[in-house]
């Protein structure tokens, strides 16, 4: 069965400390609870894409490099556990794979350092190929895990062929600017769209400063993830916030990863815009309500459980 939702990204193993506090520069916190889990923003989000798809969007397909190690070998089981599709998953001999280091406060804030191994050496002539072969994919979602100018070779290959391209620009840098009017979608955090516009986002009025910067630039639909708040959606139907189901966050390593792998998923299922942002809310919220990246993801029965909350248009 062909893919609607190609996920093209990076997979790591997370290594996961939980503990009363995050250390400051120099500082040693003792008493933490250390967990090992898969992750990885690529991973993370097909993990939560493949959890959420139904029979309209089928099976998702990863496209990603992983070391010829422990970590590889138990990442690639796991997709295969999950129903992803890993015909574009490489195993690379010479780099080992991608591994980050967590730290989880009592909030549930957390602060990560992450080496990219294999990640890094994820090629244009692999994203052409995964690209070629789906071709009935409606929904590419991509990350900045992966080096940027493979990044922005797979926004425009993919706007070309016609899909609907979902950037999640995440971790926080710059990209070119030259790549957003290809966008079907911009996914930043706070930070992110800071970095992007130059605009410090901190509530409603900011969030639609910082989405009108990126109309300007050509992006027809802006997501601003707000934590608990929601997120703020801003399209050519209209803005507004979209609500997030209160929930008490244990851990929020992975909800933006949840976010937009729910996205993609109801965008491939053609769900209405403000519906599809509403049940990536849902999900992202009941993903910070676990431990872990990949663990923490819901699965559909559990989204499709909770009332759906629209945006305030």
């Amino acid at each position: 069965m062909a893919s609607s939702v190609c996920v093209i990204g990076s997979s790591n193993t997370d290594m996961v400390i939980k503990a009363d506090k995050l250390p400051a520069p120099g500082e040693t916190v003792i008493g933490g609870t250390f967990l090992m889990n898969p992750g990885g923003k690529g991973a993370n989000q097909a993990v939560a894409a493949a959890r959420l798809s139904t029979p309209l969007a089928g099976p998702i397909t990863f496209v990603a490099n992983v070391g010829n190690d422990v970590f590889g070998r138990q990442a690639r089981q796991q997709f295969e556990r999950e129903g992803i599709r890993t015909d574009f998953v490489t195993t690379d001999a010479d780099e080992p794979s991608g591994v980050a280091l967590i730290g989880v406060d009592s909030r549930g804030e957390n602060s990560i350092m992450v080496a990219s191994g294999a990640n890094a050496r994820l090629g244009q002539a692999q994203v052409a190929a995964a690209l070629s072969a789906e071709n009935e994919a409606t929904v590419i979602l991509i990350q900045l895990e992966t080096p940027l100018a493979v990044v922005e070779y797979a926004i425009r290959q993919s706007h070309e062929r016609g899909m609907r391209v979902v950037l999640n620009p995440a971790p926080a840098q710059p990209i070119d600017p030259a790549v957003l009017p290809f966008l079907h979608v911009i996914s930043p955090n706070e930070t992110e769209a800071e970095l992007l516009t130059g605009i410090r986002v901190i509530d409603e009025a900011t969030a639609r400063e910082a989405a009108q910067w990126l109309h300007r630039a050509g992006v027809p639909n802006v997501v601003i993830t707000l934590g608990a708040r929601g997120a703020y959606l801003s399209s050519a139907d209209g803005a507004g916030m979209v609500a997030a189901p209160p929930v008490t966050a244990v851990d929020t390593t992975a909800a933006g990863d949840c976010f937009n792998g729910a996205l993609a998923v109801a965008l491939a299922e053609n769900q209405p815009l403000p519906d599809a942002v509403a049940f990536a809310c849902k999900a992202a919220s009941i993903a910070v309500t676990q431990m872990g990246a990949q663990a923490s993801m819901p699965h559909r029965r559990q989204v499709d459980s909770l009332p759906l909350l629209t945006a305030e248009q």
